[in-house]
């Protein structure tokens, strides 16, 4: 089934049991795998964004040094993950077409793909959205977006989500103050605007989002424990003009489960919904590019 037919038939079902009064289930998240990826080239690692092909066996990664890798995934029998074969790597450029620099520039963290094949990217360092209409192309140019309590150097434009009518969504890392709710960005008709606000829990930042098959928001969180390493959450929620509605936490991982998980992709593999997310490095030694995936029960 086509995934916007899909959506379109979730979406109505879960109309359908709101007019009759049927309460929602309870969703869980049941664990796929784990897989290690390592790479030889320097460029290779810092990944912090991820889209995953409709079908499940395509990927884009974005590191946070403006590199941008691409190719097909291997995957077993039960669909879970058993290889990452990259087709190409491009670093990506700024709208003179020169190459971006790592740092204040090149800070590269949030990406979404259009239906039509855009890309786009969302920077930290100089706050900034970008479209690419190919990978080796220049920056396309859009409009700032406002400067929000608690953007700053590697504070800001972090998770970046894109909807079926082609809006972007955007939220930074941090909001300003552990009681500030998150601002929610939407960008559409080269206009940014804050649409709403998400509740923030103390110590969790916002790293990662995209939208899933069935309408909803998910968003990736992150907490540093120092020498305890990283824990992440993922909640999920209908995102409205008046605030989130249904929002639940489907999965809080303990420290040191799991690496620094930054990026976050929803889809649909035939059996229900699956989240695949990417782990961020940092370049050093002591950290490793993992992607972990799960599977939603409703």
């Amino acid at each position: 089934m086509p995934k916007r037919r899909r959506r379109a038939l979730i979406a109505a079902l879960s109309t359908c049991l709101a007019a009759v009064g049927a309460a929602a289930p309870a969703a869980t998240l049941d664990y796929v795998g784990t897989y290690v990826w390592r790479g030889d080239e320097p460029s290779f690692g810092g990944f912090s964004g991820i889209e995953i092909s409709a079908d499940g066996r395509g990927f884009h990664v974005l590191s946070d040094r403006a590199w941008l890798y691409w190719g097909s995934i291997d995957r077993d029998e039960q669909g879970r993950l058993r290889g990452m074969n990259i087709a190409g790597r491009a670093h990506l450029k700024d709208s003179k077409g020169e190459p971006l620099k790592p740092g204040y520039l090149g800070d590269s963290e949030g990406l979404a793909i259009g239906a039509d094949g855009r890309i786009w990217v969302s920077f930290e360092g100089l706050d900034r959205l970008a479209s690419y209409d190919d990978p080796d192309a220049p920056a396309r140019r859009q409009p700032r977006p406002p400067d929000l309590p608690g953007m700053r150097v590697n504070a800001g434009l972090e998770a970046l989500a894109i909807r079926d009518d082609g809006s972007l969504i955007a939220l930074p890392e941090k909001s300003g103050r552990e009681s500030r709710p998150f601002p929610v960005l939407r960008f559409a008709d080269e206009t940014w605007r804050t649409m709403t606000h998400l509740r923030r829990d103390p110590r969790w930042l916002a790293v990662g989002a995209d939208f899933g098959p069935d309408g909803y928001l998910y968003l990736l969180e992150r907490d540093f424990h120092g020498l305890l390493g990283f824990s992440s959450r993922v909640r999920r929620m209908r995102l409205t003009e008046d605030g989130p509605r249904d929002e639940e936490i489907l999965l809080e991982t303990q420290p040191l489960q799991y690496d620094n998980l930054e990026g976050l992709s929803v889809w649909h593999d035939g059996q229900g919904i699956r989240l695949t997310l990417i782990s961020d490095d940092n370049f050093l030694i002591v950290q490793r590019t993992e992607l972990v995936e799960y599977r939603l029960r409703d």
